[in-house]
């Protein structure tokens, strides 16, 4: 009986959290449901999203065609890592004056935040990748969202090869986008928003 006993296989137990964050994915119940949109950005140490670790994260919701502005989350990480030479580019001190919560933590209250909403960014599969990297860390998987490039939206737009890759910067000059609170996820979830409404709006033409 005992030899049964340890060959066989012990259910896994998840965190409340991350049970929550998938009940939201029960198809029976939200088959009909409008999705939400939420666009979202992370600051990073890097572009390596197996070395690097999120600064900071920021996301917004979209209902219809506005940014719902109040319908926001903006958080900012302990940093264990930390790259002085990236200090320029998102302007994030290791001690500035924010707020800095555990990356664990972090995650934690983004899946809170998002559900089972679309997620809209920039480039947002390196996003969703460092998003999944703490994920991994936390011995969970990975998020179940549905996810839209904003990038690829234009790129599909204008027909462009695919090798063809726009930044946020070239898409504000185009759409004359007033660069906000630029290099910072919260300003540029925001950017992203504003981007992904101007797409939708001529998609629709």
């Amino acid at each position: 009986m005992k030899l049964f006993n340890w060959f066989r296989r012990t259910e896994k137990v998840y965190p409340e959290f991350w049970k929550s964050y998938l009940s939201c994915f029960d198809f029976k119940s939200n088959a009909s449901a409008e999705k939400r949109i939420v666009a979202f950005d992370t600051e990073t140490t890097g572009l390596d999203f197996r070395t690097d670790v999120i600064l900071s994260i920021g996301a917004i919701g979209i209902s219809g065609n506005s940014i719902v502005v109040n319908d926001c989350l903006n958080l900012f990480l302990i940093q264990d890592v930390f790259k002085k030479e990236t200090v320029p580019i998102h302007g994030i001190l290791k001690t500035g004056q924010e707020e800095k919560i555990p990356e664990s933590e972090a995650v934690i209250k983004f899946l809170d935040f998002i559900k089972d909403s679309v997620l809209v960014g920039h480039h947002v599969s390196f996003d969703v990748k460092m998003i999944n990297e703490v994920l991994k860390r936390m011995g969970l998987g990975k998020i179940k969202n549905k996810s839209i490039d904003t990038d690829l939206m234009y790129q599909k737009f204008k027909r462009l090869p695919e090798e063809h890759h726009s930044n946020l910067d070239e898409l504000c000059k185009i759409f004359k986008i007033e660069k906000i609170d630029r290099h910072t996820a919260i300003g540029d979830a925001y950017i992203t928003a504003l981007i992904y409404l101007q797409l939708k709006k001529k998609w629709r033409r």
